[in-house]
């Protein structure tokens, strides 16, 4: 398995039961493909460098995974579809080097 980054943003006026809602189906989501969750950073509602969807805010999280790289675009397509999800990008991360 690899080891990606997934950064999510959210809508920032989700209210605290929605936006634990959100959190929750994407967690289920990356269980549901195989990614076993490393770690997880909530930076929370930040400024967006240009509007999306008429947001100049948004929701940020970031998920460190390990998953299967054939599953990468299947995931990304289903948190796109999400209402409330504004952005999804995954990128995988660099492998670590060896001390020589």
């Amino acid at each position: 398995m690899r080891q990606y980054e997934v950064s999510v943003v959210l809508n920032p006026s989700l209210e605290q039961s929605q936006l634990a809602l959100e959190k929750e189906i994407i967690a289920r989501a990356l269980e549901r493909f195989g990614a076993q969750v490393v770690k997880t950073e909530e930076w929370g509602v930040r400024r967006l460098a240009y509007p999306i969807a008429k947001d100049t805010q948004g929701y940020f999280i970031f998920y460190t995974v390990n998953m299967p790289h054939d599953q990468v675009a299947a995931l990304e397509r289903e948190l796109r579809l999400r209402d409330n999800v504004r952005r999804v990008m995954i990128v995988r991360t660099a492998a670590p080097q060896l001390a020589s």
